[in-house]
C-alpha cells in the first residue's frame, strides 16, 4: 500500500431525500469530493442488510446487500418506480439522522412497486444474475421470504421443519413462497447492479473502496440458518458458546454480543470454504477489506450461552495462520487490514506481523500519560493504517471536549502545541504526517462534529447508534481544498 490517505463514511450518512444515505447522486459527488481533496481511499462500514439494533454489524446476510442503499431515483429512471410513490411517503423529519422506523414501514412497500413494474418486462441480465449469485442467493432469498412470512420474526421460532431446514420443507417454501422469493432476487439485482456502477466511477476517479468485513455473523442470519454446521450450536439450532468482549477498564460485564462462534475445526477440513466464498464476494465488491476484530483469528472469548454477561468465558484458540493462509491462496487479488484493536496478547502482535496486514491504529486511544501507547506516532512502523478514530469511538472534537486535564495537557506536550491552539485540528496533522502507509478520518472529525454525530457506542443498544448523516452542502469546495493542502503537506496526495 503506497503512502496514502482516506476518509471514513458509511453510505448511510450521505444526505438523501429519501431518509437515508444511498447509491444516488450524492454518492457520486462524494466520490468527486475524495478526488478533489486528493484523497485515494473511501472507507465504508458494511453493506449487508442491518438486522438487530439496524446495526451493519448484525446482517442477515453475509453476502447480500442492503436494499435501504438502492437509489429509489435510478429505479424512475428505469421505469419501474413513479415518482409519486416516493413523494406520498414522509421519509423522516430530521436530515442529520437515518429514521429507521421511517424505512422499515415504508422502503420495502415501494421497492415492491418497482417490482411489479420490473417484473412485466426482467431485463436480460437478471437470469444471468440470480445465476451467477446462486451460490448465497437461493438460501438468502428463501431466508428472508419465509422471514417475511412468519412476520419477520427471527428463524428459531419458525416451525421445526423449516427451522431445521428439512429438504420437504425447503421445496414446499420455495414453491409457496416464489413471488417472494423472485422480489429477494429483484431487490439483490438492484443493490449489485446500482454498486457496481458506484464502484467503477470510483475507480475512474481514482478512488479505491474500503468495505468491512464483520468477524462473526448473527444467529439470525441465512448464514447461520443455511449452514448450521460451521457453527458451534446443539442438536436444536441453539448456540453452545457466543462471542463477546471479556470485562476490561471500560466495562465490568464486558461485552455480550451474542453472535454464535463457528466451528473452526470443521471448518478447517473444509479448507475454510465459507470464509474463502465469503471473502472473495467481498474482494468483487471492494478494493480493500478490513477484517473486524482480526485478534479472534489467534483466540477468542467463548461465553457459555446461558450467561447474561461476558464475565464468565474463556480465551480458546482460534485458527490463526491455518486461515491466513487460507485467505491468501483463496484471494491473492484483495488487499486486507487486520483490525487488531482491543486485548492484545504478544500471539496476537505475531499473528498481525506474520500474516503481513498492515494492523490500525487510533490516535484517540494514544494519549494517555498513564499508560504509553503504541498507538503514538513516533512509535509507528509503515505496514499499518492510522486513524484519528473508527465508526466505535467518539468523534475527534467530541474526544477533545471530554478530555481530562491530564490527557490534555499530555496530548499538547507530545503534539508540540500551545493551549491556544486547536487540538483536534493538531491530532488530524500528527496523523497525516505519521510513517502509517494509510491515513484515515472520519467525515465527522473534517466536519468539526461533536457527540451528537457519533456513529456508534459498542455493546449498548442505542436509538441513537447507526444514524448520523452529513447535511446537504457540508462536503464543499473549501473544505476539499483544506484537506487537499494537508494531504499534500504531508506527502500523501
Amino acid at each position: 500500500m503506497d503512502r496514502s490517505s482516506g476518509i471514513l463514511m458509511h453510505l448511510t450518512s450521505l444526505p438523501s431525500e429519501y431518509g437515508i444515505g444511498n447509491m444516488g447522486r450524492e454518492a457520486y459527488r462524494f466520490v468527486d469530493f475524495l478526488k478533489a481533496a486528493k484523497q485515494t481511499y473511501w472507507q465504508i462500514l458494511p453493506i449487508n442488510p442491518p438486522g438487530y439494533g439496524d446495526s451493519p454489524y448484525q446482517a442477515f446476510s453475509a453476502f447480500a446487500g442492503n436494499p435501504y442503499l438502492i437509489d429509489p431515483e435510478q429505479l424512475i429512471e428505469r421505469g419501474w418506480l413513479d415518482r409519486a410513490a416516493l413523494d406520498a411517503v414522509q421519509w423522516g423529519t430530521r436530515a442529520e439522522e437515518v429514521d429507521f422506523q421511517a424505512l422499515y414501514q415504508n422502503r420495502l412497500r415501494v421497492l415492491r412497486q418497482a417490482w411489479a413494474a420490473f417484473r412485466t418486462k426482467p431485463p436480460a441480465d437478471f437470469a444471468e444474475f440470480v445465476r451467477q449469485k446462486a451460490a448465497w442467493l437461493d438460501e438468502y432469498a428463501l431466508f428472508m421470504a419465509v422471514k417475511a412470512n412468519f412476520g419477520d420474526g427471527p428463524w428459531t421460532d419458525w416451525p421445526a421443519d423449516i427451522r431445521l431446514h428439512q429438504p420437504q420443507a425447503i421445496a414446499h417454501w420455495r414453491e409457496a413462497l416464489a413471488d417472494e422469493i423472485e422480489f429477494q432476487q429483484f431487490l439483490q439485482y438492484c443493490f449489485f447492479t446500482q454498486w457496481q456502477s458506484l464502484r467503477a466511477y470510483a475507480r475512474r476517479q481514482g478512488i479505491r473502496i474500503i468495505g468491512d468485513i464483520p468477524i462473526y455473523v448473527p444467529l439470525d442470519s441465512a448464514d447461520v440458518w443455511a449452514h448450521p454446521e460451521n457453527f458451534q450450536l446443539t442438536r436444536t439450532r441453539r448456540p453452545r458458546v457466543v462471542a463477546g468482549c471479556p470485562p476490561d477498564g471500560f466495562n465490568a460485564d464486558g461485552q455480550y454480543w451474542g453472535n454464535p462462534i463457528y466451528d473452526w475445526d470443521r471448518m478447517e477440513q473444509t479448507g475454510f470454504a465459507w470464509w474463502i466464498e465469503r471473502l472473495r464476494a467481498a474482494g468483487e465488491s471492494f478494493d480493500v477489506v478490513r477484517i473486524d476484530h482480526f485478534r479472534g483469528m489467534e483466540s477468542y472469548w467463548s461465553i457459555p450461552a446461558q450467561n447474561k454477561t461476558a464475565r464468565r468465558g474463556a480465551w480458546i484458540k482460534g485458527p490463526g495462520m491455518k486461515l491466513v493462509r487460507a485467505i491468501k491462496n483463496g484471494c491473492p487479488d484483495t488487499d486486507f487490514i487486520a483490525e487488531d484493536l482491543g486485548f492484545l496478547t504478544p500471539e496476537v502482535r505475531a499473528l498481525v506481523k506474520k500474516s503481513g496486514f498492515p494492523g490500525m491504529k487510533v490516535l484517540e486511544f494514544a494519549f494517555d500519560p498513564r499508560e504509553p501507547s503504541n498507538y503514538l506516532p513516533h512509535k509507528y512502523g509503515t505496514n499499518c493504517i492510522c486513524y484519528t478514530g473508527t465508526h466505535d469511538n467518539e468523534t475527534l472534537c467530541q474526544w477533545c471536549n471530554a478530555a481530562s486535564p491530564e490527557v490534555d495537557a499530555y496530548a499538547r506536550r507530545y503534539l508540540k502545541i500551545k493551549q491556544s491552539d486547536d487540538l483536534a485540528d493538531a491530532i488530524i496533522k500528527a496523523g497525516m504526517q505519521s510513517k502509517a502507509a494509510l491515513f484515515v478520518a472520519q467525515m465527522q472529525d473534517y466536519l468539526r462534529l461533536g457527540a451528537s454525530a457519533r456513529m456508534n457506542e459498542p455493546g449498548r443498544l442505542l436509538v441513537s447508534n447507526w444514524r448520523w448523516r452529513m447535511l446537504p452542502g457540508a462536503a464543499d469546495e473549501a473544505l476539499a481544498a483544506r484537506i487537499a493542502a494537508l494531504t499534500e503537506q504531508a506527502d500523501r496526495a
